[in-house]
């Protein structure tokens, strides 16, 4: 069966001081969910779910239908702050949504086949969607799952600190170990360092990091929703507490219940975190369609 696409869409977007998900960067007002689904379209994907706020359907309906009737499968899933909520908890004080993991989870019942999951406010580049589409139709193992990885370097912003998930990889190309690092920034004397631990620790140029372009197989909805579970019952009065991908992972990984295999990656990546990335990050896709990699009007 054709992959299933998840695109991280219920972001709050509060660097960036609006719904980034939803903002024109594209030389025709194109979004840069839009490329990600064109390119998940000319890979092989099937179907493609929105995970929402539930206050973002309509938008997302009017912005995105017409140009995917007739094309692609999709569907809506909302990630609300008690979905899959424990349900002896209560009422949830929440400030915002409670993290990818929880996200993927919310996406359960809208997907039954093997699926990647993006963030909708990242470049990813066609390369990426092709390898993950032969990935999760070509191996049938449901313990085997996949990240498409990217080099730090090529990640930063040059408008301030930046989120990614370091990962270390073993010589057999699969992952062994991936921590989300929330404070990273490339400083005056060139090197790349992250705040996490208080004094800043540097990291090498080319240290694989996820971006949140993973692949898995959908045997792994029950062990996500046994980690949200125990994740909820321990931060329940914690408003900021994100139960984050590279969670699952690593839980999967140290209890012998999956392994990742990490696919490097050459394609161009860019994202949008802060306002002033909105300039360079519509300069790139200019050039890309000026290489005749992309058409000028997308869904013409």
């Amino acid at each position: 069966m054709k992959p299933t696409l998840l695109i991280l869409a219920a972001g709050m977007g509060s660097r960036y001081g609006g719904i980034k998900q939803l903002d024109s960067f594209g030389p025709n007002g194109e979004t840069i969910i839009d490329y990600s689904l064109y390119d998940a379209i000319r890979s092989g994907f099937g179907k493609v779910v929105f995970i929402i706020r539930e206050e973002l359907r309509e938008d997302c309906i009017q912005l995105f239908g017409p140009k995917l009737d007739g094309k692609i499968e999709y569907d809506f899933a909302i990630q609300g702050y008690d979905s899959y909520l424990p349900a002896d908890l209560g009422d949830v004080n929440r400030q915002k949504p409670w993290g990818t993991g929880h996200a993927v989870l919310c996406a359960w019942e809208n997907t039954q086949t093997p699926f990647a999951v993006i963030n909708a406010d990242d470049f990813y580049g066609r390369e990426a969607f092709e390898t993950l589409a032969r990935f999760l139709q070509e191996d049938s193992n449901p313990d085997v799952h996949a990240l498409v990885s990217y080099k730090l370097k090529n990640t930063l912003s040059e408008n301030g600190t930046v989120s990614r998930g370091v990962c270390t990889v073993n010589e057999d190309g699969y992952l062994t170990d991936v921590v989300e690092r929330t404070k990273i920034e490339r400083l005056p004397d060139g090197n790349i360092v992250f705040h996490d631990l208080g004094e800043p620790q540097i990291l090498d140029d080319d240290t694989p990091v996820s971006m949140n372009f993973w692949g898995f197989k959908p045997e792994v909805f029950p062990e996500i929703e046994k980690m949200f579970h125990a994740y909820a019952r321990a931060n329940f009065d914690a408003p900021k507490a994100e139960f984050y991908i590279p969670k699952v992972m690593s839980n999967l990984m140290e209890e012998g219940k999956g392994k990742c295999k990490v696919f490097t990656n050459s394609s161009d990546w860019f994202g949008v975190t802060y306002p002033e990335d909105k300039e360079p990050v519509g300069q790139a896709l200019i050039k890309l369609v000026k290489e005749g990699q992309y058409p000028e009007k997308l869904w013409d």
